[in-house]
């Protein structure tokens, strides 16, 4: 289960902790997202996974695909499919930015995460480059030097 967040504006659900140490990000965007009830209230209970997901285009048309979001227990018959094509909803100028984003400089839309917004679910996605593995390297240095300079800091005191 990941570690809940807060943000400013509401309820973090679910974060891709894991993009952010894979892939270099270039640009983030905000986006509302086409849903079932049953999708919503198994949102809200914490009960998706967005390590998989990856954002693509089909026709015009953003989708997010591999996203599982689990069966809400209390639907019964009107459930979900836990992975399913889910539109992405973003401004006509947004889809043609990113759409020649991805077709000419090879970038990949990753999701990073989902959170409550003024009571809508909005997904956080990001236009990203992927990381070499040096590129890697550097940041897992980059992180214990953090790491070690703040257990010195308290140390101190």
């Amino acid at each position: 289960m990941p570690k809940t967040l807060y943000t400013k504006d509401g309820h973090v659900f679910v974060a891709n902790r894991r993009a952010t140490f894979e892939y270099e990000v270039l640009e983030r965007f905000e986006a509302g997202i086409e849903l079932y009830g049953s999708e919503v209230k198994s949102i809200r209970d914490g009960k998706c996974s967005l390590a998989e997901a990856f954002c693509q285009f089909v026709g015009d048309q953003l989708y997010l695909l591999q996203a599982h979001i689990a069966e809400y227990t209390l639907a019964h018959a009107r459930n979900h499919p836990t992975i399913r094509q889910r539109r992405l909803l973003l401004h006509r100028s947004e889809l043609e930015r990113l759409h020649d984003a991805v077709q000419q400089q090879g970038l990949t839309l990753i999701p990073l995460s989902l959170y409550a917004k003024t009571g809508l679910i909005k997904l956080e996605l990001a236009l990203c480059r992927g990381k070499k593995l040096h590129d890697k390297r550097a940041t897992i240095k980059e992180r214990e030097s953090k790491r070690e300079m703040a257990r010195a800091i308290r140390d101190h005191r």
